[in-house]
């Protein structure tokens, strides 16, 4: 499995570009990895936490991931500070685990698995953000099948 480490300074995007924290991923970086761009990564931040993630455009033909408030809070890190870091492929080519609910539903309800299957991985995504944010599972069951649904009809079904 391919890796990339490195260190940095935690840098953050203006507020016009959502004012995430961030770490910058050189285009050349990323053009060795398999799937260059689509690649889906674990990150590993001062060899304490890993988590999930993918690659943002910079605008400039480079990139970078976001690391949440939450993250640095694990690490005891703000802005400014340096981090290392190291990003490996991540093995699950959907870049998320898929919630109990969702497989469920999926065994459960072959039109729904067929359609679900044929989804981009990012609108995979999408649904398993979406639902794992509700509570509720009957509601959670409901979300899925109205999300996956809304992408063949060409329903525009938002997360709410």
């Amino acid at each position: 499995m391919k890796s990339y480490k490195d260190e940095q300074t935690i840098g953050q995007l203006e507020k016009r570009k959502g004012g995430y924290f961030y770490l910058q991923v050189n285009a050349a970086v990323v053009d060795g990895f398999a799937n260059k761009r689509r690649t889906r990564f674990l990150c590993t931040l001062d060899k304490k936490l890993t988590f999930q993630c993918g690659l943002n455009s910079l605008g400039d033909g480079n990139f970078f991931i976001i690391i949440s408030t939450k993250n640095l809070l694990a690490i005891k890190k703000s802005l400014g500070a340096k981090v290392q870091f190291r990003l490996e492929e991540d093995p699950n080519p959907l870049g998320v685990e898929i919630p109990p609910v969702l497989e469920a539903l999926l065994e459960q309800d072959e039109a729904i698995k067929e359609k679900f299957e044929k989804l981009t991985a990012g609108k995979k995504r999408n649904v398993i953000h979406t639902i794992t944010k509700i509570k509720d599972v009957d509601k959670q069951v409901q979300r899925a099948i109205t999300i996956i649904g809304g992408y063949f009809t060409g329903a525009k079904s938002r997360p709410s």
